[in-house]
């Protein structure tokens, strides 16, 4: 009985070791998440009240008297809008993970914009109203990067060079190219150009 009891402390010792590393490891991943006011460099996503923000610019305050504070220029990834904001002390905000995945533009519905996970052939849509100014640059079968947050689409980022023809453009007046003349051009996808 005497071995069985010890038996016994050791398995519950067992189970308390396991239970203090599962909680060791919960805070762990949870600090992982866990972005301080000094960690906001350019390119950082991070969630603040229910939206998220990636930072374009920051810089860094230190007074005499006051604490360090910094102050971070961020675009809010879902309506686009740009802000500023000061953080300082202990701040802290969560980190987001931008999910970015490469897929195939397939078709336009009128409403929406089609795309395809080359890999899984699975499709999605996306409002024409969140791609207003990339859907000029956007021909069938053009490859586009998909950035999502948790099953949200986010928006689309296109390539650094797209190569397009012109369908259109107004004749050369003559004599007038001196001047460095620029006439109008419409691109395949309809958009206009000078």
């Amino acid at each position: 009985t005497q071995m069985h009891a010890q038996g016994q402390n050791r398995q519950r010792l067992d189970l308390d070791a396991r239970t203090d590393l599962v909680r060791a490891l919960e805070i762990m991943l949870e600090l992982r998440l866990v972005v301080l006011f000094g960690d906001l460099k350019p390119g950082v996503t991070f969630q603040m009240d229910g939206n998220l923000f990636v930072v374009l610019d920051y810089s860094h305050n230190k007074t005499a008297r006051a604490a360090a504070n910094i102050k971070v220029k961020m675009k809010n990834l879902r309506t686009g809008s740009t802000t500023e904001m000061t953080f300082g002390g202990n701040d802290k905000v969560k980190r987001a993970q931008i999910d970015k995945k490469e897929m195939q533009y397939l078709y336009n519905t009128g409403d929406a914009f089609v795309f395809m996970d080359g890999e899984t052939y699975e499709q999605i849509e996306i409002p024409a109203e969140n791609l207003e100014w990339e859907k000029n640059f956007l021909k069938e079968s053009d490859t586009a990067t998909i950035r999502s947050f948790e099953g949200e689409v986010l928006g689309v980022q296109l390539p650094d060079k797209v190569t397009l023809q012109i369908t259109e453009a107004e004749q050369a007046v003559k004599g007038d190219t001196a001047t460095g003349a620029t006439k109008n051009a419409v691109l395949e996808t309809g958009f206009q150009i000078k």
